[in-house]
């Protein structure tokens, strides 16, 4: 493998095409659940991905399908860390800087809707950048070699 980013791989048959990308069935695996890119069709024991047919693979050929590992690590944090931050720093700012202003509703509950609301937006802009990210060609699953004909 050449030196450079680490990438995943899966291997797996083209089920269709559709210009520039294919459609690629591969077996679904645990990690697949929470996946934020929004490319795969998630129904059945198999997985199908949209991927950039660089090799030029035709309907039933079986493939190896890379994306690069920095992508999944970047899709995870923002599936799982931005919310919880949110969720951290809207407690923190309930408690810190809105109970003050509300001194007669419980600080504990102003901390805490303070903080399900952070986090309730956090989702939105996750969301709104995971639809960019998926626009990106650098974030799409690659087909980059036929392994069969």
């Amino acid at each position: 493998m050449i030196s450079g980013e680490p990438k995943v791989e899966e291997i797996g048959i083209v089920s269709s095409i559709d210009g520039v990308n294919a459609y690629v069935s591969v077996v679904r695996k645990s990690a697949c659940e929470h996946c934020t890119a929004g490319t795969c069709d998630m129904s059945g024991d198999s997985v199908t991905i949209e991927a950039v047919n660089e090799a030029g693979a035709k309907v039933g050929q079986k493939v190896r399908v890379r994306m690069k590992a920095l992508a999944y690590v970047k899709g995870s944090m923002l599936f799982y860390g931005i919310p919880a931050l949110a969720l951290i720093l809207g407690a923190i700012v309930g408690r810190d800087v809105l109970s003050p202003r509300y001194p007669e509703i419980d600080p504990d509950a102003v901390a805490a809707i303070s903080a399900f609301f952070l986090m309730a937006l956090s989702f939105v802009a996750t969301k709104l950048a995971t639809m960019k990210m998926v626009k990106s060609v650098r974030y799409q699953p690659v087909i980059e070699t036929i392994l069969d004909d």
